[in-house]
């Protein structure tokens, strides 16, 4: 057997080690990551973060009412989403990241907002993206707000009641 054959028979067997909720979230993570990757390819960032926020039904809500599953939730999601991120054959980049986690959190009804900093290197002006809620940032690290001078508002916002 080829040494790739091999990689992905391990990956397979990963993945059905996981129970069925565990699996439904890393294939909708999957799903949010593959549609986010060529919305912004095709339609570019306005057009695409428009229709996520059109299509996206925020108004049905997390599974659960109270605030501990409610986080428990938010992570088994940051969790599937860094889960496809090591699996896929592409690598995406911070904007797609952060566009299918804030659309996929989205689509659960939590209260999430994508966020676009910038700061000046040596390198040349460069340019991040990042996920927040609640004032914690969800798939960056917590300090990221030292590294990029943040945009004023959030990018896209995603708020239940808004629906």
């Amino acid at each position: 057997m080829s040494k790739m054959a091999y990689l992905w028979r391990e990956r397979w067997r990963k993945f059905r080690a996981h129970t069925p909720e565990q699996r439904n979230l890393i294939g909708r993570a999957a799903w949010h990551k593959c549609l986010a990757l060529a919305g912004l390819r095709l339609l570019g960032f306005r057009r695409c973060q428009r229709l996520i926020e059109r299509f996206s039904l925020s108004a049905q809500g997390g599974e659960s009412s109270s605030a501990c599953s409610a986080a428990d939730r938010v992570l088994k999601i940051i969790r599937a989403a860094q889960s496809v991120e090591r699996n896929l054959p592409i690598a995406p980049n911070c904007l797609e990241r952060s566009l299918a986690l804030w659309w996929m959190l989205r689509r659960e009804g939590f209260p999430a907002e994508l966020h676009i900093g910038a700061r000046q290197s040596t390198q040349g002006f460069e340019a991040h993206a990042w996920v927040e809620a609640d004032g914690q940032v969800l798939n960056d690290s917590s300090d990221i707000h030292r590294h990029y001078a943040r945009f004023d508002a959030p990018i896209a916002a995603s708020e239940a009641s808004s629906l």
